[in-house]
């Protein structure tokens, strides 16, 4: 999404219809730990450890300090654990104050699915792609098997996953948001469309090697409506007719995250065969957030166009927790007044109430397939 923003880093009738889907004589999956690969969407601390910490305001309106993730508070990745009763997750990056006991985040900001050649202080683009998440979390099962074998005390092992338990444990997955946003960068649309198969593959072979390993329940994002996102309209002037949907959204770059989508849910289906043990849910987050978009009036929000976080006058942005200069004057990306009203942060990120009203829609089964509650995403259907 661009070094700077690093730092920053469909259905409207179903969008109300938030009773969960339960399942009948079905308990509740007991889920020991969560072990979570994508990008800034879900990173709670990797792209922080690794390069420069994500400054204030970030963080401050929940966790009241910078907490490594781009937004004001929470992500959906939070509300799952905490939906789940397990504790946030630790950046598998990070090197002080971690406990692995209930999992580990392997995401960072400005991950892709298929690996980019181009460096992070280019367009920000996070050197570990999915692969190299999946061969970090390979060292992370191993180092952490033979530190438990070792440990002579529970103290010491109180930090560590019971190797037992990465079998039972949930896999989520919510990565590919950036492999669109260098297609749009990159290339045309039926480049893009060529591209698609290759990128579903590559995530396919992520499930499949966690699969080979133990790995059965996989939570699956699909990805967002990049064209909604107030980013893309920051430069944009005199546009034609037709470039933009009924509620501000570029609709070709939605139409290409649709297509991508559609590619995504075939190839989850295809791998539920190869995979027969595998309880794997797709969800679709396209089109939460999108009904949150088609109508936040009604929901509480404001324009969900405008950004609460940085600043934009004109031609003039400066990023949120940036400084920068307007008007011959310096300026500093600062916060709104009500994060809570807002659905995006900083222009590339959701702020945390849309967060969490995206999490109480897809958390009860309402948007996912099959239409499952997250509490029992262990079951195969």
């Amino acid at each position: 999404m661009g070094f700077g923003v690093l730092f920053v880093g469909i259905l409207l009738s179903c969008v109300l219809c938030v009773n969960s889907v339960e399942l009948k004589d079905s308990t509740p999956c007991d889920f020991p730990a969560i072990y979570n690969f994508g990008d800034s969407n879900s990173d709670t601390g990797g792209i922080s450890a690794a390069f420069v910490p994500i400054p204030a305001p970030y963080g401050e309106g929940f966790f009241h300090k910078p907490a490594g993730r781009d937004s004001d508070g929470r992500l959906i990745i939070d509300f799952i654990a905490e939906k789940l009763k397990l504790p946030y997750l630790s950046a598998y990056l990070n090197s002080l104050g971690t406990n692995y006991r209930h999992g580990a985040n392997f995401a960072t900001g400005g991950s892709t699915i298929r690996r980019q050649n181009e460096t992070i202080f280019q367009y920000g683009i996070s050197p570990f792609s999915l692969d190299m998440q999946i061969v970090q979390f390979d060292q992370f099962k191993a180092r952490t098997k033979q530190l438990y074998q070792e440990a002579k005390t529970s103290l010491e092992r109180s930090k560590l996953p019971v190797p037992e338990e990465f079998s039972k444990a949930l896999y989520t997955f919510d990565i590919g948001q950036n492999d669109l946003s260098v297609g749009f960068r990159k290339m045309n649309f039926n480049q893009m469309r060529e591209s698609f198969p290759d990128i579903v593959n590559q995530l396919a072979s992520a499930v499949k090697i966690i699969y080979k390993q133990g790995g059965r329940t996989f939570w699956i994002h699909n990805t967002a409506p990049i064209g909604c996102l107030p980013v893309n309209l920051f430069y944009k002037h005199n546009l034609p007719p037709g470039y933009l949907d009924q509620y501000g959204c570029v609709k070709d770059q939605n139409d290409m995250a649709v297509e991508f989508n559609k590619q995504l849910k075939e190839g989850l289906i295809k791998i539920r065969t190869d995979l027969p043990e595998a309880a794997i849910t797709y969800v679709d987050i396209y089109a939460a957030k999108y009904g949150l978009i088609s109508n936040t009036k009604n929901e509480g929000f404001v324009d969900p166009l405008k950004i609460c976080c940085g600043y934009h006058v004109n031609d003039t942005h400066i990023w949120c927790g940036n400084l920068g200069s307007a008007n011959g004057k310096d300026v500093y990306g600062t916060s709104c007044e009500k994060p809570s009203e807002y659905v995006s942060w900083d222009g590339v990120h959701y702020a945390e109430a849309a967060n969490h009203w995206v999490a109480n829609r897809i958390l009860n089964g309402s948007f996912t397939d099959p239409p499952t509650p997250i509490t029992q995403a262990c079951y195969r259907h």
